[in-house]
């Protein structure tokens, strides 16, 4: 008890005083104001906005190669930069830092079609102010051909086949089918549509796109965000790879493999860690071009089955624009389609020959044929 005691009479003068304290604060209340005040407006200069963007209007469509006016407006004519700085899909353009508040981007930045970020952030008293965030939609600056075809040649196929991918090498059709227990890998001879050799993916797999880099067979899955590399030789698992989002079709181009999957956007891929190291998005001169499927790569363009038509889009795969279009309708005749038949899906191309092979999912045929006019 004593020591309870103690230690009570030790906390008075503790607590007399916080009192006097909190007395002294609250008649004070000048102090209180003016300790406070300045921090406040202090604050709200900070991010006091300079500027608005005048022009262009949110996604406002420009051609490739053409110049981007961007124009400001001040927020109030008594609070005026020091400087403001422009960006183009993240990438410094330049700064000003006078009257007229206005910059036009020149054509080395729009190179690749596309949705590009415009952005412009004001500086004063060497502080960033405020930033202002557009969207432009750069679209291709030429009207994509049109090419029919004509039919050189006409090869079995498996009918019960649902082509996903397909590429041909060494005198062969290389194919990858889809389907929840049903997709495969498949060595396929061309004359005949025989079955030479076949690897079955696990049954909770759904098969897509296949591409051939150096001796390996690279073929992606369409939802489990899983792929495989292959023995081009006996179709031994080697690898496995993993990307972010789902896998339709694959090409090489040199040393990259490209993805497709299923929206306008292509994805190039550095084959022995399939690191994605840079994308394009598709356009012609008038819209996005999505639903991009099987690809093949073919005298420079990249060729893409739109999913659910008879298009082929040929795509540059530089800048992303469509250079032309292919339409195969009426390929398959309706004599040769039952309940099963799917749509058209599956390029493939003899460059030795200079032939292109095109197919479909649950198709009795596949077609040699000859673009024309």
């Amino acid at each position: 008890m004593k020591t309870g005691y103690h230690k009570y009479l030790l906390a008075i003068p503790a607590v007399l005083l916080l009192i006097w304290t909190l007395s002294c604060l609250g008649r004070s209340g000048k102090v209180k104001e003016t300790g406070a005040q300045p921090t406040r407006i202090l604050t709200e200069e900070i991010h006091a906005k300079l500027i608005k963007i005048i022009s262009p209007d949110e996604d406002a469509g420009f051609k490739l190669n053409q110049p981007v006016k961007i124009m400001l407006a001040l927020e109030d004519k008594k609070a005026v930069p020091d400087s403001v700085t422009f960006y183009f899909n993240s990438n410094y353009v330049t700064t000003i830092k006078s009257d007229p508040w206005e910059y036009t981007v020149p054509s080395v930045f729009t190179l690749i079609t596309g949705r590009k970020s415009l952005k412009v952030t004001a500086y004063k008293g060497g502080k960033s102010q405020n930033t202002i965030t557009r969207f432009i939609v750069v679209y291709s600056d030429v009207v994509p051909k049109k090419y029919g075809y004509k039919v050189i040649h006409t090869y079995p196929h498996d009918r019960d086949a649902f082509t996903q991918g397909l590429f041909y090498d060494g005198g062969k059709l290389f194919e990858g089918t889809g389907q929840e227990s049903g997709s495969t890998l498949r060595e396929v001879e061309l004359e005949t549509g025989k079955v030479i050799r076949q690897h079955d993916l696990d049954d909770s797999l759904f098969g897509e796109g296949i591409a051939l880099y150096r001796d390996r067979i690279y073929q992606v899955t369409w939802k489990s965000k899983v792929g495989f590399v292959y023995n081009k030789s006996d179709f031994k698992l080697i690898n496995k790879i993993y990307y972010p989002t789902q896998g339709w079709g694959l090409t090489t181009i040199n040393d990259k493999i490209v993805m497709s999957d299923g929206t306008n956007i292509l994805y190039f891929f550095e084959p022995e860690m399939f690191t994605a190291v840079s994308k394009i998005e598709v356009y012609d001169n008038e819209k996005k071009v999505d639903q991009l499927n099987e690809l093949e790569y073919i005298n420079g363009e990249i060729w893409a089955n739109i999913w659910m038509t008879d298009l082929i889009a040929r795509i540059d795969p530089v800048s992303g624009k469509v250079m032309a279009y292919v339409d195969l309708k009426g390929l398959l005749s309706k004599s040769d389609r039952d309940e099963d038949t799917d749509v058209l899906n599956g390029i493939a191309y003899d460059s030795q020959s200079n032939r292109i092979f095109v197919t479909g999912k649950r198709w009795p045929k596949l077609f040699e044929v000859k673009v024309t006019e």
